[in-house]
């Protein structure tokens, strides 16, 4: 059974962490200190902002034979969860020999946090900055290989219009605690003015819980 760890907040709530987050917080894995060094990694990305908040760098290196990642390194400018996350993904993708690209790429965030032994709702999002972060990486590894044809093109579609709202936006609006459509409305106005538009909202409002939370 695993050591639950909980923090109080100031508004008197509780943010319960595992001891598995704890450990992954204060003594990350496969953390890069220094700059890589010119020819080391054969791909890296980021992803975010300093300006905006979370950022998340990555570095891959990568068996050109059988795919295989060999090697995988982060640094970011972010939360606990965010770091214990991310040095999760990078044990489980490099361990055991390392895992094939086609199959790191099918990791959801849940299967991270599972690892971790879960995460407080609010910070379900910081599972999905090395997500993205190794997804982009990846992306330049094909682009940098010449397979085009490979490169996952994740593009936003606009669903409100009126409000140029992209599907992306109400992805963030989930992965930020909105859990029905008038959560969403409260952050985005989204289907307001343009109710028509109300049944795709609330359908993707639904998957993104599914695929976030379970």
């Amino acid at each position: 059974m695993k050591k639950i760890i909980k923090t109080k907040k100031e508004d008197g709530t509780d943010w319960v962490y595992t001891k598995t987050v704890k450990t992954h917080f204060f003594h990350p894995k496969n953390f890069l200190v220094k700059e890589p060094k010119k020819n080391e990694f054969d791909a890296e990305g980021q992803v975010g902002s300093p300006q905006c908040g979370d950022v998340m760098k990555m570095w891959l290196k990568i068996d050109p034979i059988t795919e295989k990642i060999k090697k995988l390194k982060w640094k970011t400018f972010g939360c606990a969860s965010a770091i214990s996350a991310t040095s999760m993904f990078s044990v489980m993708v490099t361990e055991k020999g390392g895992m094939m690209l086609e199959n790191a790429l099918k990791i959801k965030p849940q299967d991270i946090m599972q690892r971790l032994g879960g995460l407080p709702a609010r910070k379900v999002h910081c599972s999905v900055l090395c997500d993205k972060a190794f997804q982009q990486a990846v992306n330049n590894y094909f682009r940098a290989t010449g397979q085009y044809q490979r490169i996952i093109v994740s593009g936003a579609k606009i669903i409100d219009k009126r409000l140029n709202i992209t599907d992306k936006d109400i992805e963030s609006a989930v992965l930020d605690g909105a859990k029905t459509l008038l959560d969403v409305q409260k952050k985005l106005k989204v289907g307001v003015g343009d109710p028509a538009a109300i049944p795709e909202i609330e359908q993707l409002i639904r998957f993104y819980n599914e695929k976030y939370y379970g």
